[in-house]
């Protein structure tokens, strides 16, 4: 299966995010990709500490835009993230969605860890995402006829205890949109996305932002597709691209048979 990761730098312009990310995801379509995976905030980048005038429900205008997407394409599209209204609460979940070819949506999977951090000592700022953002409370895994996709974002990541139980419900793929800060992302990055894919052999894809939101905001970039065996099969770099690569899941399960480590779980 062709997966493609859709690299951005989003801003707090929902129309100006929704027509680069429909342009990058036809772009992944025309090339082949049967999965195209958007980061985290892909339709709304707030600057740190402001409001969130965008929030809405599942059948807003921004899953309503990538559900025309994956019905004209015939492509499955993971929504990064958004941000989710929720009834009777000013604060919103961090969500993503997975939309079939059909235009269905397929799983919904509200951030569970959020980003609370003083990166101060590393020359980077506060972040106080539990400030607007409510955490999820279920662990999320989607059957498609395609793959088995256990979904995250971005903080999620460092947690592994999470992608353990994807992998526990069968997850083939493991995906983690992000909005990595610079600070983090250069030592952190590469290194926790590649780890996971080999704890839990499976296939790790990480649409990521990238460069300059605002003045309060930037992200590393460096959207990664990861294998079972913990190489590298594609990267993006610090601009805006497209980033593609094809996942042989007969390859996962020959790593799985040969090295059937989750098999030999005692804790």
């Amino acid at each position: 299966m062709r997966v493609a990761l859709v690299q951005t730098t989003s801003t707090d312009d929902v129309a100006a995010n929704l027509v680069a990310a429909s342009r990058m995801v036809e772009e992944a379509a025309t090339r082949g990709a049967k999965l195209i995976a958007l980061p985290e905030n892909f339709a709304f980048l707030r600057r740190e500490g402001g409001p969130i005038p965008c929030a809405q429900g599942l059948d807003g205008e921004i899953l309503g835009c990538l559900r025309a997407l994956a019905r004209r394409l015939h492509v499955r599209i993971l929504g990064g993230s958004f941000p989710e209204a929720m009834p009777n609460d000013a604060r919103v979940y961090n969500t993503s969605v997975l939309i079939s070819p059909a235009g269905e949506v397929e799983a919904v999977y509200r951030k569970i860890h959020l980003f609370d951090v003083d990166l101060g000592a590393n020359g980077g700022g506060v972040y106080r995402e539990s400030a607007v953002v409510a955490p999820g409370r279920e662990v999320v895994v989607a059957q498609t006829p395609d793959a088995v996709i256990g979904l995250s974002v971005c903080y999620d990541l460092r947690f592994p205890e999470l992608y353990r139980e994807l992998a526990a419900r069968g997850a083939q793929i493991l995906a983690v949109p992000s909005a990595f800060t610079k600070e983090t992302g250069k030592d952190h990055w590469e290194v926790l996305l590649r780890a996971r894919a080999i704890e839990n052999q499976a296939f790790v894809i990480a649409p990521a932002q990238c460069g300059r939101h605002s003045e309060t905001r930037a992200s590393h970039g460096r959207s990664l597709i990861v294998d079972p065996w913990g190489l590298v099969l594609a990267q993006g770099g610090d601009q805006p691209c497209v980033v593609l690569a094809d996942c042989d899941l007969g390859e996962l399960a020959r790593i799985r048979a040969s090295l059937p480590a989750l098999e030999h779980r005692r804790l």
